[in-house]
């Protein structure tokens, strides 16, 4: 059974097999390799660029004044926000789209990705503080298998219930594809080799070769999975706000048709007045008819 009053790196310094420093210096590596890969990744994709650009063209909207429409602010369309408007829009941010999930309309979905993300946190906050602080107490124990067993919960359920394609194509939940799939094997390698070496107490044996080899692939992977995308989510819902709340929108019609104006930005003649909530109808069921 897991022992939550200790961990696996306690027994492993005991063993006097590994030193702090040596952890320290692998934490580092795999710290490293993050920040490296992910501005690769960032880079390959052009997700700054983007956002630059996109940047640029609400400057350029804001610049040259109200469009003619009176939807959504009192002094018009467009709206300069102010440094209290920012900090607030940030707060949202943080307390809605990342501490709580709120992009996800499906609850379980939701659930799924809070029991991940929070295990994930738990666990690898708690091994840094363990490894650099260099001491393991008994509430830095119980942190680190909790958030183990969050980890395990949340990327086996989401494998199991939610695996990218699983539904909507008919692809079943045992068909891998490296590139797709890489982060979410490793988070589940990550977590079930941190519980075995658990309730093995630790040492230097196979549960801690497997260790290492999960977090290596987890943390040095991150050019070739989705890890990256965990810090992209949040600018890009910061900035789904800011555009929202400036008027700007990337230049998209706004969530309303009811002056002539927006109505008009339709080039279809079916969709200028048609309702907002149109189309919606594929959000009623499962996609399971392929």
């Amino acid at each position: 059974m897991i022992n939550f009053d200790t961990t696996p790196i306690a027994t492993l310094i005991d063993s006097a097999a590994y030193t702090y420093a040596d952890m320290q210096m692998y934490v580092i590596i795999m710290v490293a390799l993050v920040v490296s890969m992910t501005i690769a990744d960032l880079i390959h994709k052009g997700s700054k660029t983007y956002f630059d650009n996109a940047a640029a063209k609400a400057e350029a909207l804001l610049a040259a004044g109200d469009a003619n429409c009176s939807v959504g602010n009192e002094d018009g369309r467009l709206k300069q926000l102010s440094a209290g408007d920012k900090v607030s829009i940030l707060a949202n941010t943080l307390a809605v789209d990342v501490a709580t999930a709120g992009e996800f309309a499906d609850p379980v979905r939701r659930l799924v990705h809070i029991l991940t993300m929070y295990g994930f946190i738990l666990f690898n906050a708690s091994t840094a503080i363990i490894i650099f602080g260099e001491e393991s107490t008994a509430i830095l124990a119980q942190v680190w298998n909790t958030g183990a067993i969050l980890l395990f919960i949340g990327s086996f359920w989401y494998w199991f219930s939610f695996k990218v394609d699983s539904v909507s194509e008919g692809v079943p939940w045992t068909s891998v594809t490296l590139r797709k799939d890489s982060f979410s094997l490793a988070l589940m390698a990550t977590s079930v080799t941190a519980i075995g070496w658990s309730i093995t107490n630790g040492g230097t044996g196979i549960w801690f070769a497997l260790v290492i080899l999960s977090t290596a692939s987890l943390f040095g992977g991150v050019y070739w999975s989705k890890f990256s995308h965990m810090f992209f989510k949040p600018v890009a819902a910061y900035n789904k706000r800011i555009i929202k709340a400036n008027g700007t929108n990337e230049n998209l019609p706004h969530e309303t048709r009811d002056d002539e104006w927006q109505q008009n930005r339709h080039s279809m003649e079916l969709l200028k007045d048609a309702p907002m909530d149109m189309g919606l109808g594929i959000k009623r069921e499962a996609p399971k008819h392929y």
